[in-house]
């Protein structure tokens, strides 16, 4: 894909993410009507509204690219392009006016996410990124913090919707980083957590159970910003995997050991190890 071509994709993000972030700010005293997708997952119509408006502005433009939301779901139109957009990344805060959430649009071009688009409407902070082309903060360049010592860190993660039902839940791996880290932040919004990374003000972030439209966008910031993303167990990311570590890539490798440690099954009564397994998903 040409730099052009790539320039003019992310023009029409950056508006289509302003167009949302209006949405949301706007809308944010008033009272709003939550339904609940799940026991604590829910959904509010601005974020309808606001991902309408995003799908809206970026089918116009390219009527033959491909779309996967968070609320609408795929489109049927097969296509080398694939918008991954978030219309409001931090819904529970955003219901609860607590003002930490975001608009998150990626662009996904055959195999590779090719552009990325993070709008925090309430600090006015556009982060962006396009491949090889490095990542940026209210267009200046930004990259990840120099921490080379866990113990110095400053980390953030989530907790899957499902807390309350699964015992894969990040408790455990929550409590082995609160000991070992500097301190943990758990603020809400996946999207903003990956953004924050890549501009040196946190040095990890590790989450399991994210969707595409979670890491999309800032796991393309995280890398251009010069950091390093894998899954749990050091390998190759994907934005459809279930597991997410990110970092400044100097203390990549002690987080993977402290996941690694808390994830090896207990020895039973008996004495006898039982084999290590993996987190396949």
């Amino acid at each position: 894909m040409k730099r052009k071509e790539l320039e003019a994709l992310r023009e029409a993000a950056v508006c289509a993410a302003e167009r949302a972030g209006k949405i949301l700010t706007s809308r944010a005293s008033l009272r709003r009507r939550i339904e609940f997708k799940g026991k604590v997952n829910l959904v509010t119509e601005v974020d309808r509204l606001a991902e309408e408006a995003i799908v809206r502005y970026l089918r116009k433009r390219f009527a033959n690219h491909s779309f996967l939301a968070e609320e609408t779901g795929g489109s049927e139109l097969e296509s080398e392009f694939l918008w991954i957009i978030d219309p409001l990344d931090g819904t529970t805060n955003y219901a609860h006016g607590f003002p930490v959430y975001s608009v998150s649009i990626g662009l996904r071009y055959l195999d590779s996410v090719v552009l990325g688009v993070v709008y925090n409407p309430n600090l006015d902070e556009l982060f962006t990124a396009t491949l090889n082309g490095g990542a940026r903060l209210n267009g200046k360049k930004i990259g990840v913090s120099k921490t080379r010592s866990l113990t110095r860190s400053l980390l953030a993660t989530g907790f899957p919707y499902d807390i309350r039902e699964s015992r894969d839940n990040n408790l455990n791996h929550f409590s082995a980083f609160a000991l070992r880290a500097q301190a943990v932040r758990r603020a809400g919004s996946a999207a903003l957590d990956l953004c924050y990374l890549a501009c040196g003000r946190f040095d990890g972030f590790w989450e399991l159970k994210l969707s595409p439209w979670d890491v999309a966008a800032g796991s393309l910031i995280v890398t251009e910003a010069g950091g390093r993303v894998s899954d749990f167990s050091g390998g190759e990311f994907d934005i459809f995997s279930k597991e997410m570590l990110a970092s400044n890539g100097r203390i990549h490798n002690q987080m993977l050991r402290t996941l690694w440690l808390h994830s090896r099954p207990r020895s039973s009564k008996a004495g006898t190890t039982r084999a290590k397994s993996g987190r396949k998903r």
